[in-house]
């Protein structure tokens, strides 16, 4: 079987590299473990445990109607109907891509790919069925083969109480008490969910604070709203043995525990992902790996053998679904013989907990950790009419602000929605706008997007919101 692209992985990158590409002219083979194209992220990850997220976000509100005199009963959560939501959500989706697939007449085979060569692939069956032709030639191939939940081998048990997240999604029940460990975005998320449908959730967490690297003030208003829909969150403190005693795990902590021994119904492993770049036969071709295990590639995606290229995943952090698909749209207009490079000045990272975090371009963390000199607007929602009638004043959007040019160049919120606003920051700072260009703009009222004009307008002391001291406007 002979194509000039060969796509592994039909992921968010591997299935936007191969419908583009297809549109741009090419024949393109998409290889795929499962049987349904969408990859982790569709599957097993971004979206259902959104559509989860969802229902506990809906729950809370419910709750906090009480304080305007509206008040339900508790709710009765049936388990069995909130799974067949969350699959007939992934069903119509991965339905969708079938469908996108077909009409753009790009090959989907289901298999397990292994490159013999920097031209060949070696195409093993997964589904208990022979293939019409075990090889694969192409002219040229993307790796899209994504990332792993990572676990600790010292803490690894031969039990269904140990999850990672993929069989935390599968709500296999909803357990009496839950512990996460890891206060990583996905830990997190994953707690949140449980929380709601009823579990006394904690979650332990080796550094200082939960989400390590995102911006402390923008984790604050999180944290503190965790604190009273969780059990418990023990920070510096480390899981050191697991046990497996009945219906429950027995969890040995190290740190700022009081409880050194504790029992729980079940345990998620929440401490990262890896690359999937093993076992693939890169060996065989010119591809370099580098010790963390990602595929090095350049500015093109391209790795160091001409005919491969890499994305999303396995290729590199940040592991986010749309920088996946963002290098695959690049890859695919490379190969077609466009002019292409990956070079974004914001890549947009959110945490759908409640309340959400999103950032984009440069973290006042990550400013202080290179020794930058910035300015930083903050404008706190506990001014913005439309926070406060929505009850959720905890939230806050600053901008993070060259001082010389006055370049908008990186920017946080914490609160409601965030992750849907951070879209016009990351507008504002791949166009190089201005602070002027953002307080020019009208926003409508009332809104939360009205927090990033606000932001904007609190640098130079204008925000009539607020009283800042005014600074002299270029």
């Amino acid at each position: 079987m002979d194509t000039q692209l060969a796509v592994i992985g039909g992921g968010p990158g591997g299935y936007a590299a191969a419908f583009l590409a297809a549109d741009l002219g090419l024949q393109v083979t998409i290889v795929e473990l499962e049987e349904r194209l969408g990859g982790v992220c569709l599957l097993r990850g971004c979206i259902p445990s959104k559509a989860l997220l969802h229902v506990a976000k809906a729950m809370a509100e419910v709750r906090e109607l009480g304080e305007w005199g509206v008040r339900f009963g508790e709710p009765a959560v049936d388990i069995d109907a909130v799974r067949a939501r969350k699959e007939k959500v992934i069903a119509t989706l991965t339905g969708g891509l079938k469908q996108i697939a077909g009409k753009r007449q790009v090959n989907v085979v289901r298999a397990r790919a292994v490159f013999e060569d920097s031209q060949t692939l070696r195409l093993q069956p997964v589904d208990g069925r022979s293939l019409a032709d075990d090889r694969l030639r192409f002219e040229h191939c993307i790796l899209a083969t994504g990332s792993s939940s990572a676990m600790i081998p010292s803490l690894s048990l031969p039990s269904e109480r140990l999850m990672d997240s993929t069989s935390a999604l599968d709500l296999p029940d909803i357990p009496e008490s839950l512990l996460v460990i890891g206060g990583g975005y996905i830990g997190l998320e994953m707690g949140t969910v449980y929380a709601a449908l009823g579990s006394r959730v904690s979650v332990v967490e080796l550094t200082d604070g939960l989400l390590p690297g995102a911006d402390r003030d923008l984790v604050r208003p999180l944290a503190k709203r965790l604190a009273k829909d969780f059990e418990a969150i023990y920070l510096n403190t480390k899981v050191v043995e697991m046990k497996e005693k009945g219906k429950s795990i027995e969890v040995t902590f190290d740190g700022d525990v009081e409880k050194k021994k504790q029992r729980f119904s079940r345990v998620l492993m929440s401490v990262g992902r890896h690359p999937n770049s093993a076992q693939l036969g890169l060996e065989n071709t010119k591809v370099e790996v580098n010790e963390q295990g990602f595929v090095v590639v350049d500015r093109q995606q391209r790795t160091a053998d001409p005919r491969i290229f890499a994305i999303g995943d396995v290729a590199g952090q940040p592991m986010l679904a749309h920088k996946a698909a963002h290098e695959g749209k690049v890859a695919a207009e490379v190969i077609a013989g466009e002019e292409a490079v990956f070079a974004p000045r914001a890549i947009p990272a959110v945490v759908f907990t409640d309340p959400e975090i999103a950032w984009a371009g440069l973290t006042e963390t990550d400013a202080q950790r290179e020794g930058r000199q910035v300015a930083v607007a903050q404008f706190p929602w506990g001014a913005s009419g439309r926070a406060v009638s929505v009850g959720r004043t905890e939230g806050m959007t600053k901008w993070i602000i060259d001082p010389e040019s006055e370049r908008v160049i990186g920017c946080g919120i914490v609160g409601v929605n965030a992750g849907d606003l951070i879209g016009e920051a990351v507008l504002a700072i791949e166009m190089g706008a201005a602070v002027r260009d953002l307080t020019e703009s009208i926003h409508a009222h009332p809104t939360l997007a009205e927090t990033l004009g606000a932001a904007a307008e609190v640098f130079y002391g204008t925000a009539t919101d607020l009283y800042r001291p005014k600074r002299e406007r270029r």
